[in-house]
């Protein structure tokens, strides 16, 4: 079951940019597809078209080979999960699941075993008679996706679902929601801004900006050979340095990477560089700050890392993850100089503006 969305568009105000823009992509059949972005990138507004809680101001939407661009949300066969959960406080967990259910007139045996079989899925079989008030947020999450999952749709819409609970709780969620999706196998869309996120649980992502398609492919394609300045700056933490082309390479100062084959001598060229993909080396003892040595301006231990900020010999600066062990065999601290090596980075031809 694909979803194709061709060239859609909405404006909210005509005074004002489009919310979504000529929008294309592709969600491939039973994969999640993560709509990955900033906030205002408008990933919500182009879920809430897919739902039909939108309706778009041009283009199509076609769900398993049907257009539904036309179609109200009820007719669209498509389960919808929010950040807010957007449970009925004063029904009871079992009755929150069989609320679609009922509204679409199904016997009552029929609902009972499907909420049974739902209560099970989401590992709730013992939680039926309580209130929303008295669940976490992260078994409130779940009874959300179970309400989405009972009607059996089509395909599942995640708007930020794990917005609003604490980081162990988000990460305990992604392997549930990673086992659940093994289970099932339905489409899904999730909608989120952490790139973590959509790279660690998604067969496909669409990066956003602006309200436009940016980037869309697998995660690996989006992580290590991002298409434009955006992506690359957007996903995985990078820092931007400015250089020019020189005999075919791009130099930065002291640093040096191959430059884009269609780049000419002298032009000038950013790269983005990932903490992760510097090499540092101690500068000799008793050559003090040698040429072409960067400093180290701060460190701070995080968990198993450690981060550094360099002063590059440019003046610019440059972020460094060291793991600790590594870390502590270099034995530098606060203002020692060390060599920086660029492992990898994504270069660009041209100016960038920050």
């Amino acid at each position: 079951m694909s979803v194709i969305v061709e060239h859609l568009t909405k404006h909210f105000t005509r005074s004002h940019l489009p919310a979504v823009a000529d929008v294309s992509f592709r969600a491939p059949t039973g994969a999640i597809t993560s709509l990955l972005g900033p906030s205002g990138a408008g990933k919500s507004t182009l879920l809430r078209l897919i739902a039909g809680l939108e309706i778009a101001d041009a283009g199509a939407i076609h769900i398993d080979g049907v257009d539904c661009t036309g179609l109200p949300a009820q007719q669209r066969g498509v389960g919808v999960v929010f950040q807010s959960y957007a449970l009925f406080r004063h029904m009871t967990v079992r009755q929150n699941i069989a609320f679609g259910l009922e509204l679409r007139r199904i016997p009552r045996a029929q609902v009972a075993t499907r909420v049974e079989e739902m209560l099970s899925l989401v590992q709730l079989d013992d939680l039926g008679e309580r209130l929303p008030g008295q669940l976490s947020g992260g078994q409130r999450q779940r009874v959300a996706f179970a309400r989405a999952l009972a009607i059996q749709p089509r395909l599942l819409l995640l708007d930020e679902p794990f917005g609003a609970l604490d980081t162990r709780v988000r990460v305990e969620l992604r392997e549930w929601l990673h086992a659940l999706h093994v289970r099932t196998g339905i489409t899904t869309l999730l909608v989120t801004h952490d790139q973590e996120e959509a790279l660690e649980i998604s067969q496909h992502v669409v990066v956003m900006s602006g309200g436009q398609v940016a980037q869309a492919g697998p995660p690996e394609d989006i992580y290590d050979r991002p298409t434009t300045p955006f992506v690359a700056s957007f996903v995985g933490g990078t820092s931007i340095l400015r250089g020019r082309v020189r005999e075919g390479r791009a130099e930065m100062g002291s640093l040096v990477v191959s430059a884009p084959e269609a780049a000419r001598e002298g032009e000038p060229v950013h790269a983005f560089v990932r903490p992760h993909d510097i090499k540092l080396a101690r500068t000799p003892v008793g050559l003090g700050h040698p040429e072409g040595a960067s400093r180290v301006q701060r460190l701070k231990p995080v968990g198993g890392y450690v981060k550094v900020l360099l002063r590059l010999p440019t003046g610019d600066e440059l972020a460094v993850e060291v793991p600790r062990s590594e870390f502590e065999a270099l034995g530098v601290v606060e203002g020692d100089s060390v060599l920086a090596d660029v492992r990898s980075a994504r270069v660009f031809v041209g100016d960038y503006a920050i």
